[in-house]
């Protein structure tokens, strides 16, 4: 997977890997919006470039087995890599594809990925990732899962 830095095109090797207890010390609200400390009974993951400890992106997730689901509960990109000015671009494209091919791998071909956006959000995630709107949550599902995955994966 890889993000991009926006003001020269540089192309960066990203990670995504479980967060850590250690990780709660330098994830603060100001630069990541939420009270990540609240999401610990869930999967919490990071993004970051390959051998930097600097946290660029988090997504909270939740598996739902009995409806084939993950579902996003949060999602953030560092307070630098947000709106128009942001320095790297597809660092939440990344943590959305990291929550599809785990529905995937769970789920095969009866996989969805669910979240709840902010209202003034939800049109950028149906324009940019082709979710659906399902009643108050926005999904994914075969074969809308597998084109983001062949889009932002490069493994």
């Amino acid at each position: 997977m890889t993000i991009q830095e926006t003001s020269s095109g540089k192309i960066y090797n990203v990670e995504i890997l479980p967060v850590e207890d250690i990780d709660f010390k330098s994830i603060d609200k100001k630069r990541y919006f939420f009270d990540w400390k609240t999401e610990k009974a869930y999967e919490i993951y990071k993004l970051k470039i390959i051998n930097s400890n600097d946290i660029l992106g988090i997504i909270s997730l939740e598996r739902i087995p009995q409806e084939w689901r993950i579902h996003i509960r949060l999602l953030t990109v560092s307070l630098e890599n947000k709106g128009t000015n942001k320095k790297f671009d597809n660092i939440a494209a990344n943590l959305i594809t990291h929550a599809a091919k785990i529905a995937v791998a769970e789920y095969a071909e009866l996989a969805c990925v669910s979240l709840k956006p902010k209202s003034n959000i939800a049109q950028h995630y149906i324009d940019k990732y082709n979710m659906n709107i399902t009643g108050m949550t926005l999904s994914l599902e075969v074969p809308e899962i597998l084109n983001l995955i062949n889009t932002y994966d490069n493994e």
